[in-house]
């Protein structure tokens, strides 16, 4: 059996994991003393409550090798063989614990960089998913996820600067100044880091500055995963951009795939933010 693991920065939920085969290994999240492991000692919504609530911003913290050690021991003592894919390693160690962790002592495991996060990381495990489906060995998964991760495009629009100036990302004056302008960041990753592409004025410009990256990009590839995400304790943002965007969605699909997107990225934009993961068209 094939076996597709993650890490909980691909903000699957915990429960769909379960029910797909997927197992879900946490990173921990510490708000003051307080250290809890993500998404099953602490929920999506416990986390935005905490967040809205605390002064301080919390911190994430990577998986280490030895609880990768542990999974890939259950593994091994299975008889299965598994795909890892994790969160880009130009944001966390996380993905060079489960390189050391295997080295050398499995021959069965198969360590993905998905230089992803989020909505983008998790458009690869549900494409693994989708290989494995369709009979692939754990090799084949690994080796075509590989390829096409450099693909995939995560684009976001971020509705405060609150967070990032709490982080220390940007001052306490450029905080002010983007907010009584209502200025909505938007970002993307691009080589597995977090980048600026641009600055909106206001949400319906955000939200047409979206569209535009996207129609760039050559339009969506409706056969792939596509995954639309939200921060924050409601999704009012991601409604308004979706009925706004309809005719990206209308001629692609009916059933768009929503999730909240947790404490990795929550923990540095906030409340409010939407993003949108998907592939481009081929030769786009």
């Amino acid at each position: 059996m094939v076996r597709i693991i993650t890490d909980s920065a691909s903000d699957i939920d915990i429960e769909l994991a379960k029910n797909m085969g997927v197992t879900v290994v946490p990173m921990e999240i510490s708000f003051g003393d307080e250290v809890y492991k993500d998404c099953y000692e602490l929920s999506v919504e416990e986390f935005y409550k905490k967040l809205i609530e605390s002064d301080e911003i919390p911190k994430t913290s990577q998986i280490n090798p030895f609880t990768f050690e542990e999974v890939f021991d259950e593994v091994e003592k299975s008889g299965d063989s598994a795909v890892v894919i994790l969160m880009s390693s130009k944001l966390s160690g996380t993905y060079q614990s489960a390189v050391m962790a295997a080295a050398g002592d499995y021959d069965n495991i198969y360590i993905v960089d998905s230089l992803n996060v989020t909505v983008g990381e998790q458009c690869l495990v549900l494409y693994a998913l989708k290989l494995r489906d369709k009979g692939l060995g754990a090799k084949e998964i690994a080796d075509e996820i590989d390829a096409i991760k450099g693909n995939v495009k995560v684009i976001a629009l971020l509705n405060t600067l609150e967070y990032l100036k709490k982080g220390g990302r940007i001052s306490s004056t450029a905080a002010l100044a983007g907010g009584l302008l209502s200025i909505k960041p938007v970002v993307a990753v691009e080589n597995g880091e977090v980048v600026i592409l641009g600055k909106a004025r206001g949400s319906k410009n955000g939200n047409n500055m979206l569209r535009e990256l996207i129609e760039k990009s050559g339009g969506i590839d409706f056969e792939m995963p596509i995954l639309l995400g939200y921060t924050g304790l409601e999704r009012t943002m991601l409604d308004k951009y979706v009925q706004d965007s309809r005719k990206l969605w209308e001629k692609g699909t009916s059933n768009l795939s929503v999730i909240r997107v947790g404490s990795t990225i929550g923990t540095h934009v906030g409340p409010g933010a939407i993003a949108l993961g998907f592939l481009p068209k081929q030769g786009s």
